[in-house]
């Protein structure tokens, strides 16, 4: 999952990144319901941890604005505000979650993969394509009754085609899922990723488009 963070505490921005980093997510920073706005337009955010206190703008407005315009992006509010009159403005202002200060890293971690589930319409934890399988919460894979050991971004890789299974999936999409829209991508690094879950998975399992991107293939365990 891509994750957009808005929070302005450059400490605890940086610390949610690194912590969901380890969870399995790939992350995007922002300071600013401005800079917020911006980076909601690229597209590609599986879900938005919000703070509420922000320097130009409250969180609050600026997540009834996304509502208003229609988007449904799942959203969970941080805040230091945790009386239950404002856990009940976040929530009926639009929020999907809500988390007081400080919490727990594993918890923020554990309530994205729920929001996750919710997204893809099943309920266990396990998400399943054909002979394959992923844990999201131990970033395990497993290919019928064998565990596949993977590094950290070839598991990103293969959960960013498992959102979409039997989907084409572009190669912008994946890099982005991979390194984030600011970092910058070697030309042929996204391929090395794939020719190494080839090699474990199996040369059909994941179908290259030549020039669009990559589709994950259902296979026999």
């Amino acid at each position: 999952m891509r994750i957009l963070i808005v929070e302005d505490d450059e400490t605890l921005a940086d610390g949610l990144a690194a912590g969901l980093l380890l969870n399995g997510f790939s992350t995007e920073l922002t300071t600013t319901c401005a800079d917020a706005d911006l980076a909601f337009q690229q597209g590609g955010f599986a879900a938005v941890v919000l703070d509420l206190m922000l320097p130009d703008e409250s969180g609050l407005d600026l997540l009834a604005r996304w509502r208003k315009a229609g988007h449904h992006i799942p959203v969970i509010l941080l805040t230091a505000l945790d009386a239950v009159a404002d856990r009940i403005a976040g929530l009926d202002r639009g929020a999907d979650d809500y988390l007081g200060k400080p919490f727990d890293l594993d918890e923020l971690a554990a309530r994205l993969r729920a929001i996750g589930r919710r997204g893809e319409g099943r309920a266990e934890p396990l998400a399943r394509y054909g002979a394959l399988s992923l844990d999201p919460a131990q970033q395990t894979a497993w290919w019928g009754d064998t565990q596949i050991t993977l590094s950290r971004r070839e598991y990103a890789l293969l959960a960013a085609l498992m959102d979409r299974p039997g989907a084409i999936v572009a190669r912008a999409t994946l890099e982005e899922r991979l390194y984030g829209w600011h970092d910058g991508v070697e030309s042929n690094a996204l391929e090395v990723h794939v020719h190494k879950l080839r090699a474990k998975l199996g040369p059909q399992v994941i179908r290259t488009v030549r020039g669009v991107g990559y589709q994950l293939q259902k296979g026999a365990s």
